[in-house]
């Protein structure tokens, strides 16, 4: 088992990173690992973590949908709340219909069978959808309209209300009747149950969640268990697989809903805490992706597709195209989307994966007649969508949605500091590394070593060098040289590497408001649009233009 981990963790990354090279969705390096690591190439994965998988997966799709709900924005849903509500019900259903239809001509299914594959192959992939709509939102894409937020919201009622049918569907096919209720002298059919089970999926749902949040909250925040952000993810992680075990042991609520809703409600009852949480889901997704797709590749079973590949495309066109395509319009009729923004719900909001894994086998497990045709149309679904999607997503993204203000409040906003650092040959070099070194210790910056040469001597350069390397030891940094003269140079250096702070030594003893104009510090804050960290000989200062001006 150890070594099976370790081919998934090494493999699927680097191959991941290989694709992400050659402009391809890391997800599709990792479901071919799976592939060929798993049992129809390969065989290299062990028995023991090929049946851990279902609850590996569990995991992984946990970590997600917590990030999902963390990334959450009230306002923007409220904004949208009509559209996020209909795109959780409209495209499945007409997608699931239409699927239905379709196989009862191709497949001469019956209306049950065919509608049972609908609810297999119209579950979108949070695995795929979430990823993609956060880093939309990391970057501004649609967030003026809310649309990301509409989407995963959509995504997440659209799987509870599939989940329920495919399992209504499935007992009525398995054993030919499906229990129902009898409450008084009132007796409920299973179908007619459906309704009531979607309201209690999503309301207990709802409810549980908030629960949740509270509990972390208090235990977190108000009462201190934990002690740093590594222990704060660990003990939200550990409550939001809670919430998906028990839902599994008590189907009367939506656990994946449970945790999404978990997210939202801790950005609601506390902000810090939930910024902590997002940077250690993090965390733990770089690692849950890549065991999620690799398995999601090693489940596929490549020799049920066979003659139907064809036949299959034609299914899942039919079913996007057509029904799904209704759907979306219904969705966003009356709203404020413009054309181009409805039609990114075709990239946006198809890819199939994570679910069409976990139950596309389960009919032909349990005897239904076109359970092998189901389980060669569910991957399908998932070599085809997923990695379309992956790419569809980012790609059409400028094309088809304005770009609005990123909102860090409720994303991750994945930028890579760097701090210029800018030495001479007098003693405060020592002192501007020193502190540069612990600015970027505290924010993980790299830093750019800036030497103005205005006398040549290279024993000097060589010197700083030196210098740099040892206080830098632990930095990434990088040591350049320029021409002068030296306020000019230390700031087109800034522009040209993106730094976000200047750190620079200042000669003297007068206070900052009265020192000579000329002096290299003053030039450099009066014309850096970057904020200056002055370093003296007993004391640091940080100064930017308008603070000059004044």
């Amino acid at each position: 088992m150890l070594e099976s981990i370790l081919w998934m963790l090494l493999m699927g990354f680097f191959v991941g990173q290989i694709a992400r090279r050659l402009k391809v969705p890391a997800l599709v390096g990792m479901v071919l690992v799976g592939i060929v690591l798993g049992p129809q190439v390969g065989h290299v994965l062990s028995p023991g973590v090929l049946a851990a998988a279902d609850g590996l997966r569990t995991m992984a799709v946990m970590v997600i949908l917590m990030k999902a709900g963390l990334g959450l924005d009230r306002e923007k849903l409220a904004q949208q709340g009509s559209v996020a509500l209909r795109l959780g019900f409209l495209p499945a259903a007409c997608e699931a219909i239409a699927i239905a239809v379709a196989t009862m001509a191709l497949f001469q299914f019956d209306f049950a069978t065919g509608l049972l594959l609908g609810c297999v192959l119209g579950a979108e992939s949070p695995a795929v959808i979430v990823p993609a709509m956060l880093r939309l939102k990391s970057l501004g894409w649609g967030v003026k309209k809310g649309i990301p937020d509409a989407i995963l919201t959509g995504s997440a009622l659209s799987d509870v209300l599939l989940l329920l049918g495919f399992s209504l569907l499935l007992a009525v096919l398995s054993q030919g009747s499906a229990t129902g209720l009898t409450l008084g002298g009132l007796t409920l059919s299973p179908v007619q149950l459906l309704p009531l089970q979607i309201i209690a999926q999503i309301t207990l749902g709802v409810l549980l969640g908030w629960l949740t949040a509270w509990l972390l909250v208090s235990l977190l925040a108000r009462q201190n268990w934990t002690q740093n952000a590594v222990q704060d993810a660990l003990v939200a992680a550990g409550f939001a697989l809670l919430l998906v075990v028990l839902a599994e042991d008590f189907p009367i609520f939506s656990g994946y809903l449970a945790v999404m809703v978990t997210g939202f409600f801790l950005i609601e009852l506390d902000a810090p805490l939930a910024r902590r949480l997002r940077g250690g889901f993090d965390g733990l997704w770089t690692i849950a992706q890549i065991i999620l797709f690799v398995l999601l590749g090693a489940s596929i079973d490549l020799s049920v597709l066979g003659d139907t590949l064809l036949v299959g495309l034609l299914v899942l066109a039919i079913g996007t195209l057509g029904g799904r395509s209704l759907g979306w319009y219904l969705s966003t009729v009356g709203s404020n989307w413009t054309w181009k923004e409805r039609l990114f719900l075709l990239p946006g909001n198809s890819a199939k994966a994570t679910v069409q894994a976990a139950i596309g086998a389960i009919p032909l497990a349990q005897g239904v007649e076109g359970g092998e045709m189901i389980l060669a149309l569910s991957a399908l679904s998932i070599l085809v969508t997923a990695p379309l999607g992956a790419w569809a997503i980012p790609t059409f993204a400028p094309k088809l949605l304005e770009r609005g203000e990123v909102d860090p409040t409720k994303v991750t906003v994945a930028q890579q500091m760097v701090l210029l650092a800018a030495v001479d040959t007098s003693p405060l070099a020592q002192k501007v590394l020193t502190k540069a070194a612990e600015l970027a210790r505290r924010s993980d910056s790299d830093v750019i070593v800036l030497h103005v040469i205005q006398v040549d001597d290279p024993d000097a350069v060589e010197s700083l060098q030196d210098l740099a390397k040892q206080r830098l030891a632990d930095i990434r940094y990088r040591f350049v040289t320029a021409p002068g003269p030296v306020p000019e140079a230390i700031v087109d250096t800034a522009q040209t590497y993106g730094v976000a702070e200047i750190i620079m030594g200042k000669r003297g003893h007068r206070p900052l408001e009265e020192v000579l104009v000329g002096s290299v510090s003053q030039a450099v804050v009066e014309i850096s649009l970057r904020p200056v960290v002055l370093v003296e000989n007993d004391a640091v200062r940080r100064m930017t233009r308008p603070q000059m001006d004044r």
